[in-house]
């Protein structure tokens, strides 16, 4: 792929007797597009490799010889070439490319979901003949063809392009489709027996130029005349892609990539693209519900707000500030959090909260770690990742990855316990569960550390955190110029750990005793001492030390790791407030039910892995009375005798940005800026907010109509921020774009209102992590369990998803091929598997990527009723070993 790189040397083109300002060795097809001039295609795309399939970008190019026809696609600009994209020559060849093209396409339009968005349509009419010499009868096919469970076939329509064989091939690394056959019989086609299963599939429908491939979701749901849209951020996962997002007649229909840069350069995930459907779930809450006697009713807000404060002051006069706890927070924009941190931390005095549900990280590593942006990672010399498999947990993240890994050339070490979706492009290193901290002395003993970024996150759910925490001081230690991006997976837990939620931090990135002076002078109060975390929480709510728990958004029976531990909590809890969109097996128990607006139904920010704080859009309204996170703490506080004093988001971000250290300068108005589109990575290192124009490669073919954007959200506008690490008092002229933006925003604050210094950032000390207890070599008759997360799975967003329901894979228990052998147990065969915490049956299978001594399951991999994973789990417990025999 030949495009315009910075810093590559620039040379002069003529295009249609325009002088033309290109880079060396972009081709003619980008240079052109940047000056404004369109040359058709079909094939190309900005971000896959160039084949000149399609012929349809054919212009006369000079030469030695004179001019020639030749792809503007394939053909790199030269010093002083001469291009004619509108001659005689130029507009027969494509006349002639679109007749052929036409001679077997149906003229089915009326009935195609491309329709109205359609470039086959767009360019017949721009350049093509006008008319149809053909009158034989065109080709026929059966239509359509499920090719796999979110993608439809119509094998007439389709132009041979080879825009999705390419993307499955040489991004996705998963060639499930490809051609066959030959001549006008060629079609695409899967291999037999072997469905388009891929994550990523959804990106072929979007990149198909005519209607070949259509999306199950979509089909039939709408005319793109008929669609509003604005721009936004998808947080199924941290990554924060962005992307569009499109709503006909007053629902959700359609999510669309839009090209970002420093993110996910227009791809996305099945689960993050298919997701709207859990917004239009008919399982949504509309309206409180407040339980009488055993069952739960509806209530008005005032009833179900009025029992929830009146249960926390009975709890605050009864027990103390200890006895109250909230869990969640990562479904939540920034802007709710926030409002929920002082509520919890400012008004009621707990700081029992905590975002995570004994899966990701501890908070404080978290906040200080030196962070990477993925640009960085995917720039870097080396990228170590001790995490669970991210093309399950972030798979925009591992799309980058594998890309930069398998055609760009970097260097991946997979430090996984089982083998994960790098293995073809990465040194796989098996890090034995437990075996973190000695694998992480092992590297910086034999790699020299220059260069190095460390993807951290949770290799399996059955060890604790801790040792990961270690491996990372170790490394720290070693490479003091080492950069970290922390894999954890929930959607804003980034944005949530920067505003508190999490006990120990105050909003900002700052510790509760660094912070105290500063949030008591802008709160009134903060909590005297640092609370619990989620496994804290329900441990206390077990031994009843814990009497009111509220779940923002949080399902604990499902999601956190120790089943048992969460069902004797909420069982025994005097009183349970769960906040959300759906009634899920935790708010079934609940006491107060109160029902928020959900994705794309409120607007706000999020941040991502990065730190990159971007905007979110409202498209859709909430059902029923349903309201904002926001709102609903602000109310709640009223009924507490506090008054926020919240009344619009730009208020809350502009409290934020004013209290915050780690969002100071990062205004609301800078992120409403056309270049801060992709968002703005924080902490700002410098006065003012860095904008760097980085244009989107916008693929007409992919993306129709999104120019519009505008009309209805945030911009469209290409921007980028820049990477954090620029010092105060750097290279202004390296701070500037090409066209000299610089974007000034208020200054980072220096002094808080009455003039003292405010609090520093949490900085990361590689000697606070030191390695926990030694994890005890696994039993001779025993297996190490390790536990996982799949893309699909039970949780509340792929089962509210119609579509992606249907796509959580049984349970499994994965174990190596030898050792199944010994056992005298075939593939498909039913075993027992018990840990000193619970047992359940499930099918084996033979998996070459567990080595021995390692058994695998995924987690929630079943409903909650069923037994699964997590019965196996002590969170306590510094590993897991399970026993394995055949069910006779």
């Amino acid at each position: 792929m030949a495009d315009a790189v910075e810093g590559q040397v620039g040379i002069s083109i003529t295009v249609d007797g325009r002088v033309l300002e290109a880079q060396e060795g972009e081709f003619i097809i980008s240079a052109a597009e940047r000056a404004g001039i369109f040359i058709p295609r079909f094939c190309y795309h900005p971000r896959m490799k160039s084949v000149g399939m399609c012929r349809m970008c054919l212009v006369e190019v000079s030469g030695p010889r004179g001019a020639s026809l030749q792809p503007a696609c394939f053909v790199e600009v030269a010093d002083g070439q001469e291009v004619f994209t509108q001659s005689e020559a130029a507009r027969k060849a494509q006349e002639g490319v679109l007749e052929f093209l036409l001679l077997n396409h149906p003229l089915d339009c009326p009935v195609c979901d491309k329709g109205g968005e359609c470039p086959l349509q767009d360019q017949s009419v721009s350049h093509g003949p006008g008319e149809s010499r053909f009158v034989e009868e065109k080709r026929h096919w059966a239509k359509p063809i499920e090719i796999g469970p979110l993608v439809l076939l119509d094998r007439e329509r389709c132009i041979q392009c080879a825009r999705c064989t390419r993307f499955a091939k040489e991004l996705a690394g998963e060639p499930f489709i490809d051609f066959a056959e030959r001549g006008d019989r060629i079609e695409v086609a899967i291999y037999p027996g072997e469905p388009f299963t891929s994550y990523f599939g959804g990106n072929t429908v979007q990149i198909c130029p005519v209607g070949a491939l259509t999306a199950t979701p979509y089909r039939f749901k709408s005319r793109p005349w008929d669609l509003e849209q604005v721009e936004t951020t998808c947080t199924t996962c941290a990554v924060g892609c962005r992307m569009v997002a499109q709503s006909s007649a007053g629902a959700l229909v359609r999510y669309l990539g839009v090209d970002s840069e420093p993110v996910n350069q227009s791809w996305l995930c099945d689960r993050g693209r298919f997701g709207f459907e859990a917004v239009e779930a008919s399982g949504r809450l509309s309206q409180p519900l407040v339980r009488r006697e055993a069952d739960l009713v509806p209530a008005t807000w005032h009833e179900a707000l009025s029992a929830v404060a009146d249960a926390i002051l009975e709890t605050l006069a009864s027990s103390g500030t200890r006895a109250v706890g909230v869990i969640g927070g990562s479904r939540l924009a920034n802007e709710d959090a926030y409002a929920w941190v002082r509520l919890a931390k400012g008004v009621i005095g707990t700081d029992n909260f905590d975002a995570q549900l004994g899966d990701g990280l501890p908070a404080e590593l978290v906040a200080s770690l030196p962070r990477a942006t993925i640009e960085e990672t995917i720039a870097a010399s080396t990228v170590i990742v001790l995490a669970g498999d991210l093309r399950e947990e972030l798979p925009v993240l591992y799309l980058r990855l594998r890309e930069a890994a398998a055609n760009e050339g970097l260097r991946v070490l997979d430090c996984s316990p089982v083998a994960t979706g790098l293995r073809s492009v990465a040194t796989w290193l098996p890090c034995t569960p437990g075996g973190a901290i000695e694998l992480a002395r092992s590297l910086v003993a034999t790699e020299p550390g220059d260069g190095v970024v460390v993807v951290l996150g949770r290799p399996s759910l059955a060890e604790p955190a801790e040792q990961v925490a270690a491996a990372a001081g170790v490394f720290a230690a070693a490479w003091p110029h080492a950069r970290f991006l922390p894999a954890l997976r929930r959607g804003n837990v980034h944005g949530a750990i920067d505003l508190g939620c999490a006990p120990g931090l105050l909003p900002g990135r700052v510790g509760l005793e660094e912070g105290r002076a500063l949030f008591t002078q802008q709160w009134g109060s903060v909590p005297a001492e640092r609370g619990l975390d989620t496994a804290g929480m329900l441990e206390a709510a077990a031994s009843g030390e814990l009497n009111t728990l509220v779940l923002l958004g949080a399902d604990p029976l499902s999601d956190f790791p120790d089943r048992e531990l969460a069902t004797r909590a909420l069982e025994r809890v005097d009183f349970l407030v769960a906040v959300g969109t759906t009634l899920d097996a935790s708010s079934m128990l609940a006491d107060v039910v109160l029902p928020a607006a959900g994705y794309a139904e409120r607007g706000g920010t999020t941040t991502n892995m990065e730190g990159r704080v971007s905007r979110l859009a409202a498209k859709v309204v909430p059902p029923g009375v349903a309201r904002a996170d926001w709102v609903i703490a602000t109310e709640l506080a009223d009924r507490l005798g506090a008054d926020l004093g919240f009344e619009s988001l730009d208020g809350i971000w502009a409290e934020i940005e004013r209290v915050a250290p780690a969002h100071s300068g990062c205004a609301g108005a800078a992120l409403a800026e056309p270049d801060a589109a992709d968002g703005i990575v924080i902490p700002l290192k410098v006065a003012s907010v860095q904008l760097t124009r980085h244009p989107r490669r916008l693929d007409p073919i992919a993306t129709p109509g999104i120019e519009s954007v505008e009309e209805q959200g945030a911009p469209l506008a290409a921007g980028a921020a820049r990477s954090p690490g620029v010092e105060p008092g750097a290279d202004e002229e390296g701070l500037r774009d090409e066209e000299g933006l610089r974007e000034e925003v208020a200054p980072v604050a220096t002094s808080v209102p009455d003039g003292s210094r405010p609090p520093s950032l949490l900085r990361f000390d590689p000697d606070a992590w030191t390695a926990p207890s030694p994890v005890p070599p696994v039993d001779q008759d025993s297996w190490r369990l390790v536990v996982r997360r799949g893309l699909y799975d039970h949780g509340t967003l792929v089962q509210s998803a119609a579509s992606l329901a249907p796509l959580a894979r049984p349970q499994e228990l994965h174990l190596c091929p030898q050792e199944m052998e010994q056992l005298g147990i075939e593939p498909g065969d039913e075993v027992k598997v018990r840990s000193s915490r619970g047992e359940l049956a499930v099918a084996a299978v033979a998996d070459d990527g567990v080595p021995g001594k390692v058994a695998l399951l995924q987690f929630n991999a079943t409903p909650v009723h069923e037994a699964s994973a997590s019965a196996l789990i002590d969170s306590s417990a510094l590993a897991i070993d399970v026993h394995v025999e055949p069910v006779t």
